[in-house]
């Protein structure tokens, strides 16, 4: 064999190994999604629901849990419709063979609404300059749009301002008796649903009810009205309506935190493996700045996971991961690709390669979204969003 031939050969066997080893790796940094804890969480929002619909809500690429398999998987476990924000993320439910009822809710006026009305989403509008972006759509593809009128009941963000809800009702019932639209529902969204006695969440009740009210006298009958979001699905019954619509407690995370959380099961983990375990020598400073001294000789584990792929640069020095059956504190800044955390004088027999968990369930020691979430002065919602980067998402579970 020629000398090329030899080394072409030796280099072909060498990417082989390399291959099997990197096929039997796990992923540096991952975020575990459990679709068993996603269908436990809908059977309890669907028992919550009693005889009203269950809408999952998938947006934010399923709240960053993954729209496709969480919706796939809610669909499985009784929800019947989904909710997303955009038409864009409605379209990608579509492409991946969904055919349950969508909504999707918040546009530009000017958005293209054909491709929506062609695949049969149902499409929130919030002024007469939405209603009629819709009509010109449904009259570009010849189609009929289906839509639904969000209605502004006090939240004062996205809907219909109650200065031109006449307007809009005039408008879809020219537009529906031309056979351009089709009205489906009216719904309205929450301000303070986690306040469960707040006075503003009976008035925005009667504010929907009388709104469709004045639908029905414009000749607009819904098929469905829906009020509820996680909070109000799991705590306030009489605000069913004909439909609910979780989100953030189909995740797992509890909509009222202060009151529990729901028999709900977090369905996200965040871990990652150890890339080199070394001594640090006492008096000596760890990652920039040396903000952190070691007060005696202890071993260090570098963990690839930083401020670039959702590990928040304010939790330096504030939180803890779950390595070796213990607890084990972050020391010193969060860089970009990784942190460092203290394993202690004798290593507490971490290796290279285990795996250290930063949030999870809580069932076995570890961390929970709701904890950085504390600790940071913020949400759960921004916690398990925020996670990106390099972050590599893997599911367990599912049919």
């Amino acid at each position: 064999m020629r000398f090329a031939e030899t080394v072409a050969s030796g280099e072909h066997a060498h990417a082989g190994r390399a291959a099997r080893i990197r096929a039997k790796s796990a992923p540096e940094a991952e975020a575990v999604v459990d679709l068993n804890a996603i269908a436990h969480n809908v059977r309890i929002l669907r028992e919550s629901a009693r005889d009203a619909a269950v809408m999952a809500v998938v947006k934010a690429d399923g709240y960053n849990h993954g729209a496709v398999p969480v919706a796939k998987t809610a669909l499985a476990a009784g929800a019947t419709e989904l909710g997303v924000t955009t038409i864009s993320e409605a379209l990608q439910l579509r492409r991946a063979g969904i055919d349950a009822p969508i909504l999707a809710w918040m546009h530009t006026v000017d958005a293209d609404f054909a491709p929506a009305i062609l695949a049969g989403i149902e499409l929130g509008v919030s002024s007469p300059r939405h209603v009629a972006g819709v009509v010109a759509g449904a009259h570009r593809v010849g189609a009929t749009a289906m839509v639904t009128i969000k209605v502004d009941t006090g939240l004062n963000r996205n809907g219909v301002a109650p200065d031109e809800l006449d307007q809009v009702l005039v408008d879809l019932a020219r537009a529906q008796a031309e056979g351009s639209v089709r009205l489906r529902g009216i719904f309205s969204h929450l301000a303070h649903a986690d306040q469960l006695h707040h006075a503003s969440i009976d008035s925005q009740r009667e504010r929907l009810v009388s709104a469709v009210g004045d639908a029905k006298r414009h000749g607009l009958i819904p098929e469905v009205v829906h009020l509820s979001n996680s909070a109000a699905t799991l705590t306030r019954p009489d605000l069913r309506f004909d439909m609910v619509r979780p989100g953030i407690a189909m995740y797992g995370l509890s909509p009222v935190p202060e009151h529990g959380q729901f028999g709900l099961r977090p369905a996200m983990s965040l871990r990652s493996r150890v890339a080199l375990v070394k001594k640090v020598a006492a008096g000596e400073g760890v990652s920039y700045g040396h903000e952190w001294v070691a007060p005696r000789d202890t071993t260090v584990a570098l963990l690839p996971l930083g401020y670039a792929d959702g590990l928040p640069r304010a939790l330096g020095g504030r939180f803890e991961v779950l390595l070796g059956s213990a607890l084990r504190p972050g020391i010193g800044r969060v860089c970009m690709d990784q942190v460092v955390v203290d394993l202690g004088p004798d290593g507490g027999g971490v290796s290279e390669g285990d795996t250290a968990v930063f949030f999870g369930a809580g069932d076995h020691g570890e961390p929970t979204a709701q904890a950085w979430a504390d600790e940071l002065d913020t949400i759960h919602y921004e916690v398990v969003t925020g996670v990106r980067g390099r972050t590599v998402r893997t599911y367990v579970g599912g049919a």
